[in-house]
């Protein structure tokens, strides 16, 4: 990360690395506990069976008693919502993009903090079903409510709870939402578009605010929105008492850079795509994800995941995206503005902590006991994950620093092969391969370099015999002067103060080098340039 930031450090008003999105899934382990029958087929619930046997519940009444405890506990849980008067509706369709709607309630009513809604949807999802002499896990329909609301302290964020049995909890937040909140607490200014921010007014205390938001008690935090989720927790397990395990099922930490000038990124994008598709080989992403690879480039014949990458046109831009066991890499331009263009230059997405290690105790070992051990999806090893994500980002910019950004003889002559307007008049287009040549190489003459040239100094450049009519001697002045101007409106010379002497402009110096090299190679020479 730091040689990419080094090349470009004069284009870059600052970097951000942190959470984006976030998701926390919240089990009750004990009700989840079970061990597979072979004759039944099917996982059993020895966990659920203790819970109806405590409350003195047959296994044949457990649908008449999942149906009660289910709508006391949708009444409880909006409850709160509709006593403000805000919205509590059913979405239909799968199709529908809920945080959106939410997002626009909140917006038509003017909402800045707190509850926004509860949107209710028909989903698929795990519970368990009476088979025999057995309570068996089971996948069926029920009613989830999502609670939309605007924290205090992380900002945008919502909350999901089916409404059956075993009453999983699904939270997710937002990194970039969280830090917009820090920065309105203490003042600091900045300019956010979207899921990102296009100015920051200091970025290194940006950075500081990232990074204390993994000094969260997420359990505290995790478990305060659990609460609201469910009011009757304590109630239902009065009995058989369980509580939430939280895992980070997803989570994204991102690496954004802020260019100072949009045209500086969209020349520079299609580069860094074009050498991360064509480039960068399966071994490179295993070296990404900190995956050992052999000191000849083999890939360790252990290995027996699955490796990927793609390129995809989005409707914000363009994005490059490696997979590996379920986990991903990506970089994509974010944003363009006048103030800022964002650069998510490396985004690692993880689903799956199969593979990845930490280094700590035993879970329920000794503190003293450390050694290199599987990475677990409890919040617990929450830390670790991003230390490995920030690594991944920091591999894949390095990577991109080794792009040959220099410009094509395209994207060098494009400019000058458009008319302009100088001065409120016209000015036609340069034609640098055609006609245009040989006045390009005559003011690139090395004779100029110094004292630079004057209109008759030209003239005996491009004229194969001095003018002896005065007559000719003033139509070749004007034509001359008629470049002239044409150079000056396109950029490429300036005149000196007080003088007739022009000079060639320093950022024309390496157009009208490359132009020329092109117009002088042979076929054999560009070919293998190519």
């Amino acid at each position: 990360m730091q040689e990419f930031i080094a090349k470009y450090q004069d284009r870059i008003l600052g970097t951000l690395s942190g959470f984006d999105r976030v998701i926390f899934r919240g089990s009750l382990r004990r009700l989840n506990y079970g061990w597979w029958d072979g004759k039944l087929q099917a996982r059993v619930a020895l966990g659920m069976e203790q819970y109806l046997g405590q409350n003195q519940v047959l296994f044949k009444n457990y649908r008449e008693h999942v149906k009660k405890v289910s709508e006391a506990i949708k009444e409880r849980s909006v409850g709160p919502f509709r006593e403000k008067g805000l919205p509590v509706e059913f979405v239909r369709s799968p199709k529908i993009d809920k945080d959106e709607m939410a997002r626009g309630i909140a917006q038509q009513r003017g909402i800045a903090s707190g509850p926004v809604c509860v949107l209710a949807a028909m989903e698929l999802t795990p519970t368990f079903a009476h088979r025999g002499t057995h309570m068996v896990m089971d996948v069926r329909p029920c009613q989830v409510l999502y609670h939309y609301q605007i924290h205090p302290e992380v900002g945008w964020m919502h909350a999901r709870i089916q409404t059956w049995f075993p009453f999983h909890v699904q939270i997710a937040i937002n990194g970039r939402e969280w830090l917009a909140r820090q920065m309105q607490r203490i003042g600091l200014g900045y300019r956010q578009e979207g899921n990102c921010f296009v100015w920051i007014e200091d970025y290194a205390r940006a950075q500081q605010l990232m990074n204390q938001q993994l000094e969260m008690n997420w359990a505290e935090l995790l478990g305060a929105v659990g609460e609201g989720l469910n009011p009757l927790h304590e109630e239902i397990f009065a009995r058989y008492e369980t509580r939430y395990y939280w895992t980070c099922y997803q989570s994204e930490w991102a690496t954004d850079l802020v260019f100072r000038e949009a045209t500086d990124l969209q020349r520079l994008m299609p580069k860094f795509l074009r050498h991360g598709l064509l480039t960068y080989s399966c071994r490179d992403v295993l070296r990404y994800f900190s995956k050992p690879v052999k000191r000849n480039g083999d890939v360790p014949g252990h290995f027996r995941g699955n490796v990927q990458a793609d390129l995809k046109q989005k409707r914000q831009g363009e994005r490059i995206k490696y997979w590996m066991n379920g986990n991903s890499l990506k970089s994509y331009d974010k944003a363009y503005s006048e103030t800022g263009s964002v650069l998510r230059g490396a985004e690692t997405t993880i689903n799956q902590v199969k593979g990845l290690r930490a280094y700590r105790p035993k879970e329920g070992g000794l503190e003293e006991d450390l050694a290199w051990r599987p990475l677990r999806k409890g919040i617990a090893d929450l830390h670790r994950r991003t230390e490995i994500s920030q690594r991944a980002n920091e591999r894949l910019l390095n990577a991109l620093a080794s792009v040959d950004d220099n410009r094509t003889l395209q994207e060098l002559t494009a400019p000058l092969q458009r008319p302009v307007v100088w001065n409120g008049r016209r000015v036609r287009a340069l034609r640098p391969l055609g006609e245009d040549q040989a006045l390009l190489a005559a003011v690139e003459h090395g004779d100029f370099l110094v004292n630079g040239f004057r209109n008759r100094d030209l003239q005996t450049l491009l004229y194969a015999q001095p003018a002896i009519a005065s007559t000719e001697r003033r139509r070749r002045s004007a034509a001359i002067s008629r470049k002239l101007r044409m150079l000056r409106a396109h950029g490429l010379i300036r005149k000196v103060p007080r003088t007739h002497r022009y000079h060639v402009t320093e950022s024309a110096r390496p157009i009208l080098a490359t132009i020329l090299t092109a117009a002088r190679s042979t076929i054999n020479q560009l070919d293998k340039a190519a």
